[in-house]
């Protein structure tokens, strides 16, 4: 591990905090408070996962320390908040502003309630998450983001994937894991744009 795959661990964290942000811009005034403090806490939860990630991964390299502690954290993070956020986005859909606003917070205690499977939580999140943007860009008729929200999904299971497996001592394994990552927030971010620049923060409704 070097320090220049180290730094670049941080650039999909900063795609996806961007991700995160622009969605819940667009979707604020749409979602209920139980399902925007969901995805909230979900795209919280997950930035802040990536930079534990990451900082680990440059102390690491850097020869200061090996804090493992930051690097095992990661995942259970990672999946909780994917949950999280396709909890809230399932929520966001079909229960608007208005209607069902404790719905979604009362899922959260029994998250963190017993153990987990981190695995199908971060599948069960991811496909939540990026069916119901999906399924919003297909009632706003935008292929494009169509394509790209499914894209995103094939490439976040396969960052999922790798995430789960021990890349670290390969070099060429941990970039194609990094460019994997970079790939899937960037598509992310593309068809997240698309629907902004076609009016999703001034649509009434989803």
């Amino acid at each position: 591990m070097t320090v220049t795959l180290a730094l670049v661990d941080f650039i999909p964290v900063v795609l996806f905090a961007v991700s995160g942000v622009m969605l819940m811009r667009d979707l604020y005034n749409k979602m209920s408070k139980g399902a925007f403090a969901l995805v909230s806490a979900g795209v919280i939860m997950i930035v802040v996962a990536g930079c534990f990630k990451a900082a680990w991964k440059l102390l690491y390299a850097a020869s200061i320390c090996d804090f493992d502690p930051l690097n095992r954290c990661f995942f259970p993070m990672q999946s909780t908040g994917f949950i999280l956020l396709g909890l809230g986005m399932v929520a966001a859909l079909c229960f608007p502003q208005g209607r069902g606003r404790a719905y979604g917070l009362a899922l959260v205690p029994a998250l963190y309630s017993g153990t987990m499977l981190f695995v199908g939580v971060m599948v069960l999140g991811t496909l939540a998450f990026c069916g119901s943007l999906t399924a919003i860009a297909a009632r706003m008729k935008k292929k494009s983001a169509v394509v790209l929200f499914v894209l995103a999904f094939v490439l976040l299971m396969g960052m999922g994937y790798l995430s789960s497996r021990n890349v670290g001592v390969d070099a060429a394994k941990n970039w194609i894991a990094e460019g994997t990552n970079i790939l899937a927030q960037l598509t992310l971010l593309g068809g997240l744009s698309v629907l902004h620049g076609a009016g999703l923060a001034q649509r009434t409704s989803l």
